[in-house]
């Protein structure tokens, strides 16, 4: 470490300002999850219940928001204010992404996920 990046104080965000920044975007993650619970319960309790696959599946749409959530916090915590929140961003694009997936999958290959 040089004595220039040593004399350089590190710009860090307040701890109220990041726990704004989490927990506004925690909320559309929270979302997420709430969403996947709902699709889940749904497709468990009609006629045919869920398969084995059907539960993995549909289980793993609650837990992603969790994770993606998580793990862009952990890379975006300690850096500036934008950057969290550019992250958390991506992350929930990503949700998003994986969410319309195991929508069109449920509708395609809806049998395949039936049957328990």
């Amino acid at each position: 470490m040089s004595a220039d990046a040593a004399a350089r104080p590190a710009h860090r965000a307040p701890t109220w300002l990041v726990a704004t920044v989490a927990g506004a975007f925690g909320l559309f993650y929270a979302y997420a999850v709430w969403v996947a619970v709902g699709h889940l319960v749904t497709q468990a309790t009609g006629v045919l219940g869920l398969n084995g696959v059907g539960w993995a599946v549909l289980g793993s749409a609650v837990v992603f928001p969790i994770v993606v959530f998580a793990a862009a916090f952990a890379l975006g915590h300690r850096r500036r204010t934008g950057v969290l929140a550019l992250v958390l961003l991506a992350g929930l694009g990503l949700v998003a992404v994986f969410w319309l997936n195991i929508l069109s999958y449920s509708i395609t290959a809806g049998a395949s996920l039936l049957g328990g």
